[in-house]
Order: C-alpha cells, then sequence, then structure tokens
C-alpha cells in the first residue's frame, strides 16, 4: 500500500476517534455540573480544567479566553477554528483525509462522514444552546459510532483496515492516559473508600467519559472507588477503551500489517507496542500506585508518542492535508509532517 494512502487512513481514523472522545467529554462534564449544586466562577474554572488539559488544549484556551465559563469552553473545543483539536476541526481533517483515498473507502463510509461535516459546519453556538448540547454531542457521538460500524461492515478487512485500527487505538489509548492524568488529583487526595457525594460522581463522571460507567459496574458489582477505577482503565484485558486492551488491539493490528507473528518484530513500532502490552499484562494496581498516578500517566503517554513515531516512520509519509484553517501541530495529537 502507498505510504500517502496509509497515512490518509490513519488520520482520518484518529481525527474521527478524537472528534467522538472530545463531544463525550464536554457531555459528561456538563451533566456534571447539573448534578452538583449551584456553582461559582471558581467551582466551574476546578471542574473544567481537567477537560481542557485532557484534551491538550489547556494554553491554548487562555489565549482566547479570559474567564473559564460553560459557553466559552464550548465553543473553543466544538466550534472554535482556531483551535486545531475542536470538533469541527477533527470532522473537517477526517473528512478530508476521507476525500484523498476515495477509492480506498466503501461509498457509504464516505457518505457517512460528508453528512457529519456538512451538519457540523451548519452549526452554531446558538443553535447548540438552543437544541441542548446534549443533543448536539450526542449526534457527534451517534455519527462517529455510526462510521465505525460502517467501516467494520462496509471495507475488506485487509491492510487498509488494520491502518484505520491502528489510528482508532491509538488515539483511544491516548485519550484514556489523558484522562486519567488530567484528573490526577481527584484520586490523590479522596480516599479509596469515601463516599462523599460529589467525590463518587466525580469518578463516575470519569468513567463515563471513557463509556465505561455501566461495564464497571458489571465487572466489579460495587461503589465505584478510585483504585477500581485506575485498575479499570489501565489494566482490564475486555473493555474496548482500556489501556491494555488498546495496546493489544493495536499491536494485533501493526503484525497483520507486517504478517508477523506475535513473538517476534520486523520494525520499532511493532517491538514497542509488544514490549508495552507485556508490560500492561504483568501490571497490577500496586505497580501503579508505587510509581505515582501522575508519573505512570506520562511514562504511558511517552510510550504511545514514541510508537506513533515509530509507525510513522515505518509506514507513514506525507505532508499533511490542509484544513480550513490549517491546523498547528499540537504536542503528539496533530498530523505530522516530515521530509524524506
Amino acid at each position: 500500500m502507498l505510504s500517502r494512502v496509509a497515512d490518509s487512513l490513519y488520520w482520518m481514523s484518529r481525527y474521527a476517534e478524537r472528534a467522538e472522545n472530545i463531544a463525550r467529554i464536554l457531555d459528561v462534564n456538563l451533566q456534571l455540573m447539573l448534578d452538583l449544586p449551584r456553582l461559582g466562577q471558581a467551582e466551574q474554572k476546578t471542574l473544567w480544567e481537567p477537560v481542557l488539559r485532557s484534551t491538550g488544549e489547556h494554553a491554548d484556551y487562555y489565549e482566547l479566553y479570559t474567564e473559564t465559563s460553560n459557553d466559552n469552553v464550548i465553543d473553543f473545543l466544538t466550534l472554535n477554528p482556531k483551535n486545531p483539536n475542536s470538533i469541527v476541526n477533527c470532522v473537517t481533517a477526517a473528512r478530508e483525509n476521507a476525500r484523498h483515498v476515495r477509492e480506498q473507502i466503501s461509498l457509504e463510509m464516505w457518505e457517512e462522514i460528508n453528512r457529519t461535516y456538512l451538519w457540523i459546519k451548519s452549526q452554531t453556538l446558538k443553535k447548540i444552546q438552543r437544541q441542548g448540547p446534549y443533543e448536539f454531542f450526542t449526534q457527534v457521538k451517534n455519527a462517529s459510532h455510526l462510521f465505525q460500524g460502517i467501516t467494520d461492515g462496509t471495507m475488506t478487512h485487509g491492510e487498509d483496515w488494520d491502518f484505520i485500527q491502528v489510528g482508532k487505538y491509538l488515539e483511544r489509548a491516548d485519550m484514556t492516559t489523558r484522562i486519567l492524568d488530567a484528573n490526577d488529583e481527584i484520586f490523590i487526595k479522596t480516599p479509596a473508600k469515601n463516599s462523599h457525594t460529589g467525590g463518587t460522581l466525580q469518578w463516575s463522571a470519569i468513567l463515563r467519559s471513557c463509556s465505561s460507567h455501566d461495564a464497571y459496574r458489571k465487572f466489579y458489582v460495587a461503589q465505584v472507588e478510585p483504585d477500581k477505577v485506575v485498575e479499570f482503565l489501565i489494566l482490564n484485558e475486555f473493555f474496548p477503551r482500556s489501556i491494555r486492551f488498546c495496546a493489544q488491539e493495536l499491536d494485533y493490528s501493526l503484525r497483520r500489517i507486517s504478517g508477523t507473528a506475535g513473538e517476534h518484530f520486523t520494525n520499532q513500532a511493532e517491538k514497542l507496542t509488544g514490549r508495552l502490552v507485556a508490560e500492561l499484562n504483568y501490571s497490577a494496581l500496586e505497580d501503579i500506585k508505587t510509581v505515582g498516578m501522575h508519573k505512570y500517566m506520562d511514562e504511558l503517554q511517552i510510550k504511545l508518542n514514541v510508537i506513533g513515531e515509530g509507525i510513522f516512520q515505518t509506514y507513514l509519509f506525507s505532508p499533511p492535508l490542509a484544513t480550513e484553517p490549517e491546523p498547528e501541530p499540537t504536542q503528539s495529537q496533530s498530523q505530522v509532517t516530515t521530509v524524506a
């Protein structure tokens, strides 16, 4: 497969996944604020800070806004063209990458991503406020789920499909680490057995940010506790958004692309994903607590970034596709440009 085709499929998948993740985090945080007592400006800022940190846009936000309010954060993360990782820019970038590989994807995939793009470009903050943010975010999430389902059901599961899986699971693992890292203070300050209503609501919100609340309750059949939340979102091997599950699927997809057996590797990306999978398979909650939540998440993010670089060096090479406006590179989350 041409590297430019693999690059577009990979980034199409990452941007589509990123748009859904941001919509879910915003939706959960707004619902959390409704469940808590009346909040002042300081309390609102405290609840929105982890959201901004988890999306990697904390510094950029304060260059554009002086207050941390519901409307400002929603505008910045959904429709602001100056935020390269706003939902509208993510959908635009996903569609642009899909346009460049029209011959590789199915007609149904193109129609769905184009429909989502046209719908979201027609939105304004006033429209979102009028219909209710919940409806808007639900439609973004449903569009992403529909696109993923159409992809799985209408594409041949060959190399092109594998590159889509690589992008999806790398992005998903990265976002889970960011959500946990951004909420590190909750786990440090709150005792594991604390049943305080506010704390329980926040832990539940973290689970819902990863679409894992129901799965967690079925797995543990117990009160939501910080230690179990960390263990579930990092080490559970069966939940699709846990870091361990994502690493396993990422490793599996990379080995399908190269045709390499699990006990061997042929490139740096396979070597690093195999090592990460082994580390997670043989890790326990006590290991995470010994290292410290923040340090452990930082190390995971570095490993995921290095894996992403390994994938890029091995398989991907093409200039970034222009969007309106062209996004500036932000941390490890933007489409990469390099020179041969």
